[in-house]
């Protein structure tokens, strides 16, 4: 595997890990068809956990099984396949060396009545399936934000310690945040920048919005004049709150929704310099053929020919 130059670029940013690790972070940015570009698509398939099997899976039955979503990854040339323990273990070994694995290690459910995530997996378990990566989520808000810290920060060293990459889903809920000012402009990218200093390699956000939920916060952001007109400019803001785009960022495609506001969240990415997309629902829930089409227009957005 011949790194590009890009890939050189962005390994360089991580100063402080070990080989082992920028190796895993490599395969994951070399793999599939934006192998190389700098530019991600990941396909997410924990939602069963947090949402239940029907809802996550009855409006396509065949993604019911877990060999399903890696064949889905596979054949659409993805650069990762992020799912919790017990899918990977369904699949491993019959997809072991295909693509590259990232290990969720914690997760809610739709019954929960705090703003936390139970852990079920381990370091061990992501290196006996051969994962490149572990995946953890923090709910920045919540009354339980510290203790979601000091465990991944005990996970991620880990992880580290024995050269696999970490990602962060990082999720602002809880605690005094309205619903809309989960996805605020300012919520948003103070998440992705709590995400960059507790360690994580990639982070995944989901797409601010123009609202500005901190009083403190949007005070700044119009005395300086912050542009948050448009999603890319919203993009852009993003990562520059991860060090100036010094870690890679993959937004979060969210709730089923139709194939144009998809592409249009792609090309906003695409044009605010973001590092891609992490899209579970929006291709698993089409059949096949479709979820195909849709993930290969959306490389093709990132490859910047459409």
């Amino acid at each position: 595997m011949k790194l590009t130059r890009k890939v050189k670029e962005i390994l360089s940013w991580y100063e402080g890990d070990n080989p082992g690790t920028k190796a895993n972070l490599a395969r994951i940015l070399m793999h599939g068809r934006l192998g190389g570009t700098g530019k991600m698509v990941i396909l997410p398939v924990d939602q069963g956990f947090e949402h239940g099997p029907a809802r996550s899976f009855a409006p396509n039955p065949a993604a019911y099984d877990p060999h399903y979503h890696f064949q889905l990854a596979i054949d659409a040339g993805l650069n990762a396949f992020a799912t919790p323990l017990g899918m990977i273990e369904a699949g491993a070994d019959t997809y072991a060396g295909q693509i590259p694995l990232i290990l969720k290690m914690n997760s809610s459910n739709s019954w929960a009545l705090e703003k936390d995530q139970a852990i079920y997996a381990s370091i061990e378990d992501a290196l006996r399936l051969g994962c490149s990566a572990i995946g953890f989520t923090i709910y920045p808000g919540s009354e339980h934000f510290n203790e979601m810290v000091e465990e991944i920060s005990e996970l991620a060293a880990e992880a580290k310690s024995v050269g696999l990459a970490v990602v962060v889903w990082s999720y602002p809920r809880g605690g005094k945040l309205s619903k809309e000012g989960e996805t605020a402009m300012d919520v948003c990218a103070y998440a992705a920048h709590l995400a960059a200093l507790i360690g994580a390699h990639i982070i995944k956000v989901k797409l601010p919005s123009d609202h500005l939920e901190q009083p403190e916060a949007k005070k700044v952001y119009e005395a300086e004049g912050v542009d948050i007109s448009t999603q890319a400019a919203r993009v852009r803001h993003v990562m520059q709150s991860v060090f100036n785009g010094r870690r890679l960022v993959v937004f979060s495609g969210g709730a089923k929704k139709g194939a144009s506001s998809v592409y249009d969240d792609a090309r906003a990415i695409y044009e605010g310099g973001g590092n891609g997309s992490i899209i579970g629902r929006n291709t698993f829930q089409r059949p096949r053929d479709e979820a195909l089409a849709m993930l290969d227009k959306i490389i093709n957005i990132y490859k910047g020919k459409e």
